[in-house]
């Protein structure tokens, strides 16, 4: 398929007036192609060549892309540089070099989405001396052969800036309608905002069979070619395969521990919630233990603690384990925040010596898969039981975690204030019969937190600061994730909760220093001081109110907010969305 397919398709889909009208210019894509093609497509659409698990990334720093351009223009980067920071796009500044490149040789475009896709990864895979000019001709090889539409959503693919707002719902609805679901049986016109299936008993469950197919996959472009090639007999027999990282099961809010009871049940059962972070254990039947995070990255490098404390107390020949990593002080063993311990997820050098300083404490809350069986339709309390008996528990290594079964107020109560009197977060109320759905906020536990909520934003832009903050970024902008439209969208500004210098009194504090670096590798733009950063860091926000505003493009702005923490175990689609700040807004008004 020739790339300018596909960059046309993107086109429709920015161009969009809605959901609905990106799901239908996918799915008439998507089932035009061939099963090679498919799985290209799939990824590029979601601006990646890459699955979400795969430890491989694209890695191109703006910077680099705009020697690229500059190499496959002739036009000289002062020039592109300029106009970038006037349009604040990249990808369009590359247009424009192309363009005017194009005006002068008047080359004609023949471009193959499969050279885009394997010079793209490619450039994961590059390293050692010379490196950055390989990857420079990667791209300019691509440039160069493309047209001015090609090259601007070449130049967002490589740089992870695609814009074109395609949400995880969209595409899971393309493939449907592409492979499992006649299109004219949908009621869709392309100008109604909603659909109204011949069968909508039919419809939700092709919907919510390849919902869960990419659940335990998290590959949405490996579910599309088992629809396209099976259809949704070949859907509802997608199985787990250990070593494969399946999404984990999240929690609902309660409000209180009565509102919990009345949610999952009573009685039922009450587990802490640790203020650690989240670890999904595979043991395949050859021993290999792989880690996983709540984002499916590959963690088993960066933790050879859990992996050993897995290996020697964990009983079985093959299991997926879910479970919580916390963080404790080894001279003291008091438990530590999960701030204290971030920095090991992305540590990459002096593993063995951070893991001495730093060492876990795993707590293991449920069990999916044991010796060859899938055990998510089994009910909680089976899992539990189960997991009891496997788990050789070992104070500071690994332990079932904590857990009270009751239907009592009192006791329920009383169990929460010893959490977060131990440093918790708070409570899980987990009902005994639920199965396990992998992904899902679907009420069959609950978390009960203090009162002071928090929202999980993505960092999206920043201003360089002055006088004594010059040269660090400052004054971020941070925005909630809208599931309709597949874009990030501000909602405030945060510049409290940051210090000016680290402190050895205070080590977990958030420097601007260490921010700007971790963002530098994400700018995508300049325009004087603004910076447009690509979405990729969650930071945890605390705030006195929601208000309604106009001034962001969620509609609404936090009044006093306050950076608390770094996420790095969230990835940028873990973002508190804008249904759940809709809903926090409301509340208040109660």
């Amino acid at each position: 398929m020739r790339f300018a397919t596909l960059a046309d398709t993107y086109e429709q889909i920015f161009a969009a007036k809605g959901r609905l009208e990106k799901t239908k210019a996918i799915a008439d894509l998507l089932a035009t192609l061939p099963a090679d093609d498919l799985e290209r497509v799939v990824l590029l659409l979601q601006g990646s060549v890459f699955a979400d698990f795969d430890e491989r990334k694209i890695g191109v720093a703006a910077r680099l892309a705009l020697k690229a351009i500059t190499l496959a223009t002739g036009i000289p980067a002062e020039k592109i540089e300029k106009d970038w920071s006037v349009i604040g796009d990249l990808g369009i500044a590359c247009a424009n070099a192309t363009r005017a490149k194009k005006q002068v040789t008047l080359f004609s475009s023949s471009l193959d989405t499969k050279k885009v896709f394997d010079n793209l990864q490619k450039l994961a895979s590059l390293e050692g001396a010379g490196t950055v000019d390989r990857k420079v001709k990667l791209i300019a090889e691509l440039l160069t052969n493309a047209t001015p539409i090609e090259a601007m959503y070449i130049i967002r693919i490589a740089i992870g800036s695609l814009r074109v707002g395609i949400a995880q719902g969209t595409l899971r609805d393309a493939i449907a309608w592409s492979f499992l679901y006649d299109k004219q049986r949908l009621g869709y016109d392309g100008e109604k905002k909603t659909i109204d299936p011949l069968d909508r008993e039919e419809y939700n469950q092709i919907i919510g069979a390849v919902q869960h197919a990419y659940d335990l996959h998290g590959d949405f472009s490996h579910v599309a070619r088992i629809a396209k090639e099976g259809g949704l007999d070949a859907l509802n027999t997608i199985a787990i395969t250990v070593g494969r990282p399946i999404r984990v099961m999240l929690c609902q809010k309660a409000q209180s521990i009565e509102d919990a009871f009345l949610r999952v049940g009573c009685p039922c059962a009450l587990e802490y919630k640790y203020d650690g972070f989240r670890i999904q254990v595979h043991k395949s039947d050859n021993g290999t233990i792989t880690l996983f995070t709540r984002r499916l990255e590959n963690v088993t490098r960066q933790f050879p603690d859990i992996a050993c404390h897995v290996r020697d107390h964990v009983n079985g020949e093959s299991f997926i384990i879910d479970c919580e990593a916390v963080g404790f002080d080894p001279s003291s063993g008091k438990y530590l925040p999960f701030q204290h311990v971030s920095q090991r997820i992305r540590r990459k050098h002096d593993i063995e010596e951070l893991a001495r300083r730093l060492p876990v404490e795993i707590n293991v809350f449920d069990v999916i898969h044991y010796n060859g069986r899938t055990l998510m339709s089994i009910p909680y309390r089976e899992r539990r039981k189960l997991l009891v008996r496997i788990v050789d528990a070992k104070e500071k290594k690994i332990i079932p975690s904590r857990q009270i079964i009751t239907g009592d107020d009192n006791e329920a109560r009383i169990f929460y204030d010893e959490a977060v009197k131990a440093g918790e977060e708070g409570v899980i109320a987990k009902s005994l019969d639920s199965p396990y759905r992998p992904g899902s906020r679907v009420g069959f536990q609950v978390k009960i937190k203090p009162v002071m909520e928090t929202l999980d934003l993505v960092l999206t832009g920043a201003e360089w600061g002055e006088g004594k903050r010059s040269g660090w970024l400052a004054s971020f902008t941070v925005s909630c994730y809208d599931e309709e439209s597949g874009e990030f969208v501000e909602i405030g500004r945060v510049g409290t909760g940051i210090k000016e210098i680290e402190s050895e009194s205070d080590e977990e504090a958030v420097t601007f220093e260490a921010l700007t670096e971790l963002l530098r590798p994400c700018i995508v733009s300049e325009a004087g001081k603004t910076v447009v950063i690509r979405p990729s860091l969650v930071i945890e926000v605390k705030f006195e109110e929601i208000q309604k505003s106009p001034t962001y493009s969620s509609r609404y702005a936090l009044r006093f907010p306050r950076l608390v923490r770094i996420r790095e175990d969230k990835d940028a689609m873990d973002a508190s969305s804008l249904s759940f700040v809709e809903d926090l807004y409301y509340a208040q008004q109660e």
